[in-house]
């Protein structure tokens, strides 16, 4: 069986709206058909296994559906699904108990905030090819975050003024270099002419030093066999890593690159926002992230502690445990990358919602390109907080023999942006 968790919300009985879901969503029809036998339903219909109710609430999560009511009903309600009404092809799964549910009329909120899925789904599906201890071995760090940045947009530079910006990054020592999601191809910055830039830099360093920087390329295209070429790109100019938008991509994007790719799939949730800020409609991340996983991420961007953006620290630290807790084995847990206004300063507050846990790439943008030294006092800033985090020093205190984050804190600190 393939469980599902959908929280419920309605004017009427919670019984009732789950066992519409569990019958529309798989033998249920609106007129009785020929053929649709007890045995079949007994072998392919959904089934609701537990009811936990939930404290109703006064205001309607899809206003309009309130009807004048004043009091919404709320359960916790666990659905399953045979394997046999399902498989495990991912689209059905998400089309079947997922796609569906939202257009039942008589709910005035649904959120799907649990999948727990049969063995059956591993052998199915690819899964990570390179994951967190592959992400480690190549960039060749050890006891403590991956450090890394963006190259933005907003900066405007062409290839060779950001492979100026690499290059003082590279001396500075920072593990990963990222392009931003919206950083494909444009006219000012051609993938071609970026990636004929920024390599030479990387492997000169890496015959020089032994250590191999991680740059990410945005190769994501709407054609996948653009996409591909992109990769093929990045991979015979010696990259190892790739920057993909998996909302705009899609799952068939995805498993068509997987199967193909010899990098790093580093995965942006652009649009994922959509889908989950309504706290009573959507999904939870938990849900959502199994699909990507399986279909073969390496690294998953989740946003961080304080963050630029609607996501709270609670949510965060949520996302952090469902990408780091396995699926069915270690093999499958995807690196998390924390982000979104990051400069140091978080460091200790994440190390505490990681549970002392080092595992993560810490991916910091105007936190080390705007540090006041420049990019590389920025790189050198972000890993002295990272040290005395983990030394469980404060960073004040470790700022005084170290000049870099004394800046960072000075600029960046009391909610200054990064």
């Amino acid at each position: 069986m393939i469980r599902l968790t959908y929280r419920i919300e309605t004017p009427g009985s919670v019984e009732a709206m789950a066992a519409k879901i569990a019958s529309d969503q798989s033998t249920g029809t609106f007129v009785a058909l020929p053929g649709e036998t007890e045995e079949l339903k007994a072998r392919v219909a959904a089934r609701v296994v537990a009811v936990r109710p939930l404290p109703a609430t006064d205001r309607a999560s899809f206003p309009d559906e309130a009807g004048g009511h004043a009091r919404f009903n709320r359960a916790d309600v666990d659905i399953d699904f045979p394997m046999d009404a399902v498989g495990t092809d991912l689209s059905a799964l998400m089309t079947i108990a997922i796609g569906g549910v939202f257009s039942i009329k008589g709910m005035t909120g649904i959120r799907i905030v649990d999948m727990k899925l049969p063995q059956a789904f591993a052998a199915a599906h690819a899964g990570p090819q390179f994951g967190v201890a592959g992400s480690f071995a190549l960039t060749g760090v050890k006891d403590r975050p991956i450090i890394g940045t963006i190259v933005k947009p907003a900066l405007g530079l062409r290839p060779h003024e950001t492979a100026e910006m690499v290059g003082d990054l590279i001396k500075a020592g920072v593990d990963f270099v990222k392009d931003d999601e919206k950083l494909m191809s444009p006219a000012y910055s051609p993938l071609k002419e970026r990636v004929a830039a920024i390599m030479p830099l990387i492997l000169d360093h890496e015959q020089k030093t032994g250590k191999k920087v991680m740059y990410a390329f945005g190769i994501s295209h709407a054609d996948p066999d653009e996409m591909m070429r992109n990769h093929d790109m990045v991979l015979q100019a010696g990259g190892n890593c790739a920057v993909v938008n998996i909302n705009s991509i899609g799952f068939g994007g995805l498993a068509f690159l997987r199967k193909r790719s010899g990098l790093v799939l580093h995965a942006h949730r652009n649009g994922w926002d959509i889908l989950t800020r309504h706290a009573g409609l959507g999904f939870e991340f938990s849900v959502w992230q199994q699909f990507w996983r399986l279909l073969g991420i390496d690294q998953f961007q989740i946003n961080g502690i304080r963050v630029k953006y609607w996501e709270p620290d609670e949510s965060f630290v949520r996302s952090y445990k469902a990408v780091s807790t396995p699926l069915f084995a270690e093999k499958d847990v995807a690196l998390p990358v924390i982000g979104s206004g990051q400069w140091g300063g978080q460091a200790p507050d994440t190390i505490k919602a990681t549970g002392g846990s080092t595992n993560l790439l810490y991916l910091c943008g105007g936190g080390i390109v705007s540090h006041p030294g420049g990019p590389g006092a920025g790189v050198k800033a972000v890993r002295q907080a990272w040290e005395a985090a983990v030394a469980g020093m404060p960073l004040e205190a470790y700022a005084k023999d170290h000049p870099e984050l004394a800046q960072s804190i000075a600029k960046f600190a009391d909610g200054k942006g990064a």
